[in-house]
């Protein structure tokens, strides 16, 4: 807790990136300020090579540094250190090396996997002449986790819902059997579960499911991810509203063109169409108009398309909340002591998903609380940890100081 300093953070996990500086201030004044940019990375990177996309990330870095203000002060002599968020499936090999498994999400790029990801970055930041030592390796949900801890010891969990989906919790390090080795001195152990590539016989998968898997760029991976995260709602919405179209002349005996096209139709915009409250749904049927190409559409049409909306946002709510009823019934938080009381036990969720799409959140939580009952419910905080993981990264980097013991 007596982390100090100036400390940077990188969080790479979607279609955006996140650039943070924080100045510590140690135990009594934690994060005294805090600053970050988000950037978008251009869709041609995504599928690109390793290199193009590292030095676009690093020369985004760059800039930002330059802009480092008079509030955040770094020693004489003392190198940046930064902490990255690299939320994609690792084989982490240190506390700042790790070789990429698989891409994930949308990313499809060569040559990236199996090799270290800070080796990756530290290189782009050298030919971009950044001074910059990268610290701590962090997965987003590891950095959640730690973000939200620091603020609050009763945080046993932290899930993105954004882009995908992850969990991670603090297990106790005697129950894990792929543990060898000495345990830690606290006696616990953070576990991150990757839970985007759990699949089941026991998951509700529909038609559109399994025909937006067999189309993706990792066909039998991230089952559970493709139904609950925000890549991939969306998705699904426009998969059975084509298949309405065609079947039954939903937007009348034309099928919009546009409507055949892959990934059209974002989860923002079906989050905008879902929230629509207007008697007509006028801003559903804009929607439609502007993403789809349909002119003008009959009153059902647009109430269809809302019921889809609410179909396909409610099971992903409800998958995603038993996710984590699952998370609390491994660590025993799902029923009262034996006396009856109960801990106040909080997780802590980060995502845009989570974050803007309201119906979804409220579902979630409304789930979890069926799940657990009232009683049990009453203890159990679900919060948002708003860019959680970025401020967890420079933590983690800051405890992993190079300077740490001089300290």
């Amino acid at each position: 807790m007596d982390e100090h300093g100036l400390f940077y953070a990188l969080d790479l996990g979607g279609t955006n990136f996140r650039v943070i500086r924080v100045q510590l201030g140690g135990r009594d004044r934690r994060v005294v300020k805090q600053q970050y940019e988000e950037v978008s990375i251009p869709p041609h990177l995504m599928v690109g090579t390793s290199t193009e996309l590292f030095d676009f990330i690093a020369a985004e870095l760059e800039k930002f540094v330059r802009t480092e203000g008079e509030d955040f002060h770094l020693p004489d002599s003392k190198q940046r250190e930064l902490g990255f968020t690299f939320s994609f499936p690792v084989h982490q090999t240190s506390i700042s090396s790790g070789t990429l498994i698989k891409w994930t999400k949308g990313f499809c790029i060569n040559g990236t996997v199996g090799e270290d990801v800070v080796a990756e970055l530290s290189r782009a930041m050298e030919r971009q002449g950044l001074d910059m030592k990268v610290a701590a390796l962090v997965n987003d949900t590891v950095g959640t986790l730690a973000g939200g801890r620091y603020a609050d010891n009763d945080v046993v969990a932290a899930v993105i819902l954004g882009t995908g989906t992850n969990a991670a919790y603090v297990e106790h390090a005697n129950v894990i059997p792929k543990w060898t080795g000495l345990l830690p001195r606290s006696g616990n152990m953070v576990i991150n579960m990757e839970w985007g590539n759990f699949r089941s016989d026991k998951l509700p998968r529909s038609e559109y499911d399994k025909s937006l898997d067999f189309e993706s760029l990792n066909p039998g991976e991230q089952i559970y991810e493709k139904m609950i995260s925000g890549m991939y709602l969306g998705e699904i919405v426009r998969r059975i509203l084509l298949k309405l179209a065609h079947d039954a002349s939903l937007f009348g005996d034309v099928v919009p063109p546009k409507l055949e096209q892959l990934f059209i139709l974002r989860t923002p915009d079906m989050s905008a169409m879902h929230h629509d409250t207007s008697h007509d749904l006028k801003h559903l049927g804009a929607k439609l108009k502007d993403i789809l190409g349909v002119p003008d559409t009959s009153l059902e049409a647009r109430y269809i398309t809302l019921h889809v909306c609410d179909l396909v946002a409610e099971r992903g709510a409800r998958l995603a909340a038993a996710g984590i009823y699952g998370i609390l019934k491994k660590l025993g938080k799902d029923k009262l002591l034996g006396d009856f009381s109960q801990q106040r036990t909080v997780v802590a969720i980060d995502g845009g998903l989570y974050e803007h799409y309201k119906k979804f959140s409220a579902c979630l939580e409304a789930t979890l609380t069926d799940l657990l009952g009232e009683e049990v419910a009453s203890s159990v905080v679900v919060k948002l940890a708003n860019d959680g993981s970025g401020i967890g990264a420079a933590l983690l980097a800051a405890s992993h100081s190079q300077y740490a013991e001089a300290a």
